[in-house]
């Protein structure tokens, strides 16, 4: 199944887009598509632990199942003032 993935702040300088479409396999949870998206761009790793989820605009926990044509953000700790 087709997920699209939002990506903001460090994650979307690293990846070098604003969106990706990523296959996931049914019952994978949101962490773990994090997980793959650090293994293809390992500069992300430091933020593995810090990471926020977004599932179809609400906040969700790192264990949530994914459905097909979700929409998910990763949010990594962001600054400024």
């Amino acid at each position: 199944m087709q997920i699209t993935v939002k990506l903001f702040a460090a994650y979307q300088d690293a990846v070098g887009t604003p969106e990706v479409v990523m296959d996931a396999a049914v019952g994978e949870s949101v962490e773990s598509l994090r997980d793959r998206l650090i293994s293809q761009y390992p500069e992300l790793a430091r933020w593995r632990d810090v990471t926020r989820f977004g599932v179809n605009l609400e906040f969700v926990e790192p264990g949530t199942t994914l459905q097909a044509g979700d929409e998910v953000v990763l949010i990594p700790p962001v600054s400024g003032g």
